[in-house]
């Protein structure tokens, strides 16, 4: 005999394993999908500490790649510092030699007992004997004048040229002096 009746019901005794097997495979289906989950999840962590690691080698090679660059950097700065340093302190004696032997326009080193032409030829200054405590004692176009730092001197070489001669300073080996002519304005 069959277990269905006409209606097309299950016979009562067998509904219960039914309603028991149902229940059993959603237990069992349940179970398979958690753990098929946490598989997949523990997977899935542990290929990203792989992943992880294996760029973490590729960042540690290139941050000691970069580390030895920039040693390599701040050595080759300190070198060019230095050679820049060094650079400046030739640059600055060979200004000082150079204003030595040529100063700035209409400037004069005047030695001792030595004399100069000036201002396009209008001047003579000599520096007679060394300088004393007060002043100088200048030729300029063969008049001696006694003359103190910062004082200007009008000279005269012709009616039409006007001079000035000023000393700007001196100590017992040089005086500095400007010398500067300029055309005299018809009045």
């Amino acid at each position: 005999m069959s277990d269905r009746t006409q209606t097309g019901r299950s016979a009562p005794g067998r509904s219960r394993w039914h309603l028991f097997a149902t229940r059993e495979s959603r237990y069992v289906a349940i179970t398979a999908c958690v753990i098929a989950i946490l598989a997949i999840l523990i997977g899935g962590h542990l290929y990203g500490l792989y992943l992880a690691s294996r760029d973490l080698g590729g960042r540690d090679t290139v941050i000691a790649q970069l580390q030895a660059e920039s040693q390599q950097q701040k050595r080759k700065i300190d070198e060019q510092s230095a050679q820049i340093t060094a650079l400046q302190i030739k640059l600055t004696s060979v200004q000082g030699q150079l204003e030595a032997i040529m100063p700035s326009a209409n400037t004069y080193n005047i030695n001792p007992n030595h004399s100069l032409i000036v201002a396009a030829g209008h001047l003579t200054i000599g520096l007679i004997g060394a300088p004393g405590n007060e002043g100088v004692t200048l030729d300029i176009n063969g008049k001696q004048q006694t003359v103190a730092a910062g004082q200007v001197v009008g000279v005269a070489p012709d009616p039409s040229t006007s001079c000035q001669v000023a000393v700007q300073s001196f100590d017992m080996f040089k005086a500095v002096l400007t010398a500067s002519c300029a055309a005299v304005k018809p009045q």
